[in-house]
């Protein structure tokens, strides 16, 4: 019955993520769960509850992937299903081991809640956004974007350090339950409202400075569904859809989606090329292009600018694992080349240390798909770094609620840096965030148009652009050690031996 009231409470968990965005109830599922882990019998039921509570979660938030791999890649139905779930699974061990190791560890009830379990989760988010490069989708913090108070310490201390402030705010309410009105359960809500009314008045300190003038933007939609957007049928087409849609804009900086033109650089009409780059001059601005690059016999996933400004471009750093290269090569080449028919899924890293686009007047980090995810990736461009801006392609995951999540987490990346955020999208979600992480504007999911907006540059460094995920780090290995400390001076002495008590006898 625990079991099944741990993987409903991970389902429940991910209505607090976009587009339903409940960001209260993911505190109280957490505090839930942590309730049920210090009830656990033993270590192995406590790593049940937590995979339990984990499969829920990521089979939910993550069942997106089977759109991708059955919908467009061709995968077979129960292979499909199986690869989404087992993937799930995999996720899903990570709570598993954070309910394993807090069991494992004897200390008394109140630090393990506030504590223990809290520096473990973040411990094991931070993990998972690194292991097998990377897949920090879901983790907690993101809930709270952008309504909740608690994202008042993205810009000190990350995407982690919110997720800090969520598993403490659970853990101080799981004691505030178990120890009801007693002194600890007193200080509990104390150091609660001391949490919350911190990050309230975090959130209105001004960590970063316009820097020149508003501009105007626009940002294009082409709605290319992801079944045809490698169609050479339906090519011509694509190019028309963009060119128009250039073409009826006279904002200073244009910028288009992740391949939005789905052909070599090299391989575009120069004709083509020529009527965009004479539109970007007359607006005396630059159009920032979505295209495959080529150099050396490598291919390159990349944007490149027309306009003003000198030609330049970024090619993508941060590869998706099956979809841009296939790991284990040998072993798995097969999957991709045979059964799903992914196309160009054996791309080049660019390089982590490229140039920023210096455009329209600004100069412009850029992200490919999600490499917005990774938010001390983006950190290198900053300060130096006066916009932020996202080119993607959620088509994959047809009407799901990948779209809106991956928007969600680019809403994150504004409030760590302080800087806005435009995202350019095939299908959605396109939209202009501010640097408070809020949305400015946004066009509708699947339909074809152009966002227009006034943007502004900012300057400066926030506390995270400076520290990064050490100040974190820290601070969760020092929970650790606190909590290593507790369970010591919290541990019975041991009993004189018969052989210590006769030496005093004498």
């Amino acid at each position: 019955m625990k079991l099944i009231i741990a993987f409903c409470l991970g389902l429940l968990t991910v209505l607090g993520f976009a587009p339903f965005s409940l960001f209260p109830l993911v505190i109280f599922t957490l505090a839930a769960l942590f309730w049920l882990w210090q009830r656990a019998n033993g270590k192995r039921a406590a790593a049940w509850l937590g995979f339990f509570f984990g499969f829920g979660l990521f089979s939910a938030g993550t069942g997106w992937l089977y759109i991708a791999q059955h919908d467009y890649g061709g995968m077979p139905v129960l292979l499909a299903l199986f690869t989404t779930a087992l993937l799930a699974a995999f996720l899903a061990l990570f709570p598993a081991l954070i309910g394993y190791l807090q069991a494992m560890l004897r200390v008394p009830s109140w630090a393990r809640l506030i504590f223990l379990i809290p520096a473990l989760w973040v411990l094991l988010e931070w993990i998972r956004g690194l292991l097998f490069t990377g897949f920090p989708w879901l983790t907690v913090a993101y809930s709270q974007v952008s309504a909740s108070p608690l994202v008042g310490y993205a810009p000190l201390f990350g995407v982690y350090g919110v997720s800090l402030a969520v598993t403490l705010s659970a853990g101080l309410l799981a004691l505030i339950w178990q120890m009801r009105w007693n002194t600890q359960g007193k200080a509990a809500l104390a150091a609660l409202l001391v949490l919350w009314a911190s990050a309230a008045a975090l959130r209105g300190i001004d960590w970063t400075q316009p820097e020149g003038d508003p501009f105007k933007v626009a940002l294009l939609q082409g709605n290319i569904p992801q079944d045809l957007k490698f169609n050479e049928e339906k090519l011509v087409d694509t190019l028309k859809i963009y060119r128009r849609l250039v073409l009826q804009t006279d904002a200073r900086l244009i910028i288009l989606p992740e391949t939005a033109l789905p052909l070599f650089r090299h391989d575009l009409p120069q004709s083509y090329m020529n009527d965009l780059r004479n539109h970007a001059k007359q607006n005396d601005g630059d159009i920032l292009i979505g295209a495959f690059e080529s150099d050396n016999e490598l291919n390159y996933n990349s944007v490149f600018t027309l306009g003003t400004a000198s030609s330049q471009s970024y090619k993508k750093n941060h590869l998706v694992p099956f979809g841009e290269f296939i790991p284990l090569r040998p072993a798995l080449g097969w999957l991709i080349n045979e059964v799903m028919h992914i196309p160009m899924s054996d791309l080049a890293r660019g390089g982590e240390r490229q140039p920023v686009l210096r455009i329209a007047g600004q100069r412009v980090a850029v992200q490919i798909c999600y490499e917005d995810v990774f938010g001390e990736e983006i950190i290198r461009y900053l300060p130096e770094a006066s916009l932020l801006v996202n080119v993607t392609n959620d088509a994959w995951y047809g009407k799901s609620h990948a779209a809106i999540q991956h928007n969600q987490i680019a809403q994150m990346r504004a409030l760590e840096t302080g800087r806005m955020m435009l995202r350019a999208t095939n299908t959605g979600v396109t939209s202009i965030i501010r640097r408070d992480g809020s949305i400015q504007q946004r066009l509708p999911q699947h339909v074809e148009g152009a966002l227009t907006g006034q943007v502004q540059g900012y300057t400066g460094s926030t506390p995270y652009v400076r520290w990064g995920n050490s100040a974190v780090l820290i601070i969760l290995l020092t929970m650790l050690v606190v909590a290593k400390l507790v369970q010591h001076r919290s541990r019975p002495h041991s009993p004189p031996t018969h052989s210590s008590s006769v030496k005093r006898s004498k």
